[in-house]
């Protein structure tokens, strides 16, 4: 990898990219629509000579094809709102394959698990059947399909693909970074769906780790790749690691249906969270193997040590 440049560098998987991709050296563009995000998180990892920012909107092609003509991969990590997806996921994505095809640049797509629809495997591999049932998991599937067209004849794409995650840069782009988020600032939280079934979460620093390493072999590109987490872990165990590394005890609040449509008639966004509950009900978890097969070992952080960090690291950033 020559040099990378991030889309979406201040969203919740950008940030941890941009800080991977930085870490070994690579020059990197974080790309985003903040000048003041952008800065700070050029601060946040040292204000390093190989990272430089661009400020530009990712809907503009030009924009995209001006700030990355000297980079080989574009790591596609910018995403729209739940209640904006069925408008804007797609055209988002063409705005990026299109001048990813115009420069003829490789290009990581992060997505999440809701083309699979429901769970048909005990681990659910790459080869899985796409047949969602939600409004989002079929966007999503066309999104997935857009990107492997064969319209692009220059661009060399894939997708990675992650469960739900929690990290410090995770923020509100996750169901747990806003439950974590709250816990670590001692206040009240509210956690999105069961919390007694065990589900599957990824540490994104490891997920960065694992992103960047397949963005670096030529042979990954082309398809798509599961990005699993170390281990599966309920709510309730959630909870009480954050609550004992916060030193706070505040109450924390599981959100089923009606929970949700309550308080979606103040946040729009929530209600569009009730479709997915079922990934909550029926929890999907991704097996590793063709990545252990083809890549090597998966770091595999901890949930207790994990969890334990984040809220350490976000009670940093207050």
């Amino acid at each position: 990898m020559k040099k990378a440049i991030v889309i979406g560098a201040t969203g919740g998987t950008g940030a941890v990219i941009v800080s991977e991709l930085v870490k070994r050296g690579v020059p990197t563009v974080a790309f985003g629509r903040s000048r003041q995000k952008l800065e700070e998180l050029a601060s946040q990892l040292g204000n390093p000579a190989h990272l430089s920012f661009a400020i530009g909107d990712a809907f503009r092609t030009d924009d995209i094809a001006a700030a990355a003509k000297d980079a080989d991969v574009l790591f596609h990590c910018a995403n729209v709102p739940y209640n904006e997806m069925a408008s804007k996921l797609i055209p988002l994505g063409e705005s990026i394959m299109e001048a990813a095809d115009r420069l003829s640049l490789k290009v990581v797509v992060i997505d999440g698990i809701y083309p699979y629809g429901r769970r048909q495997m005990e681990r659910v591999t790459e080869d899985h059947p796409r047949q969602p049932h939600t409004k989002k998991g079929k966007v999503r599937l066309a999104f997935e399909q857009m990107i492997f067209s064969s319209r692009w004849s220059k661009a060399r794409p894939m997708i990675v693909r992650l469960p739900d995650y929690y990290g410090p840069t995770a923020n509100q782009a996750s169901y747990l970074g806003g439950t974590l988020e709250a816990i670590a600032a001692g206040k009240m939280a509210f956690f999105i769906g069961n919390m007694k079934t065990p589900r599957e979460y990824v540490y994104l620093p490891d997920a960065a780790m694992m992103i960047v390493e397949l963005a670096g072999r030529e042979q990954a590109y082309g398809q798509n790749w599961n990005i699993p987490g170390s281990d599966i872990i309920s709510g309730r165990e959630i909870v009480r690691i954050a609550q004992q590394a916060s030193g706070t005890n505040k109450p924390v609040i599981a959100l089923g249906k009606v929970g949700l449509s309550l308080l979606g008639i103040f946040v729009p966004v929530m209600k569009e969270v009730v479709e997915m509950l079922y990934l909550t009900e029926e929890p999907l978890r991704l097996s590793g193997e063709k990545y252990r097969r083809h890549i090597g070992a998966i770091p595999a952080t901890k949930p207790e040590v994990g969890i334990a960090a984040t809220i350490r690291d976000l009670q940093k950033m207050k």
